[in-house]
């Protein structure tokens, strides 16, 4: 005669051991599974700005060395700037001919960061700004002393060659217009976070805020750097 066994199964305390330390595991490894994402985020970012300046580069050699200009004094903003760099640009952007703030088909790609949850309302799915100090002179851009200034002053445009820029590794071309990568997502007129900046030799890094030169402005404004072309942006 054989008799059944009972099964054993888990205690109370013994379910309340392993949630705990469940609890332990999940709240160690979150964190570390957020700067994982945020990071390559940033790195993703990196590469729209490689590929932005890969087009500026075809673009410069396309136009005598000429850095984009369409006497347009809000160029700087990317819903402006994209169109004339449209043909050497990963990106399926149609400008609408009725709105140059607007495109009949987006879908973002290498003009949108993939931390920016502002322009894709906001900015046409367009995270990327062109400093103005390459189509404006110095004297001009030395004039500025208010960040508002930037796109409410209608100024006459001048093109510059390349060769002009006297600093091109400390020379910002190109940069995300917020802090997407921080907290706050803050613009250029503010010392707080940070993002990443795309220099007139091309290469691509990210910095703090803080590491970047106060502009004629006051903030670490790109677009209104000291000296404009000829100035440097970090040291």
């Amino acid at each position: 005669m054989h008799l059944c066994q009972k099964e054993k199964g888990f205690t109370l305390i013994e379910v309340l051991v392993v949630l705990v330390i469940i609890a332990i595991l999940a709240a160690i490894l979150l964190p570390v599974f957020t700067t994982a994402k945020i990071k390559a985020q940033r790195v993703a970012c990196q590469s729209n700005l490689v590929q932005i300046g890969q087009a500026f580069s075809l673009y410069l050699q396309d136009y005598d060395g000429c850095y984009p200009n369409t006497n347009d004094p809000f160029l700087w903003m990317g819903r402006r700037w994209r169109w004339p760099l449209m043909p050497y640009l990963a990106s399926d952007a149609e400008e609408d001919p009725n709105d140059k703030w607007k495109s009949k088909r987006n879908n973002a790609l290498i003009l949108l960061c993939p931390s920016d949850t502002k322009a894709p309302t906001a900015y046409d799915k367009t995270s990327y700004a062109y400093s103005m100090a390459f189509y404006h002179t110095v004297e001009q851009i030395n004039s500025l002393t208010r960040i508002e200034q930037t796109w409410t002053e209608k100024i006459p445009c001048v093109t510059w060659k390349q060769h002009a820029v006297k600093y091109p590794s400390k020379k910002v071309l190109v940069a995300e217009w917020l802090s997407n990568h921080e907290t706050p997502h803050v613009g250029w007129n503010s010392w707080k976070g940070g993002r990443n900046y795309l220099f007139a030799d091309y290469h691509c890094k990210y910095l703090k805020a803080t590491q970047i030169n106060k502009a004629n402005d006051g903030w670490p404004d790109i677009n209104l750097t000291c000296d404009g072309i000829m100035g440097k942006d970090i040291d």
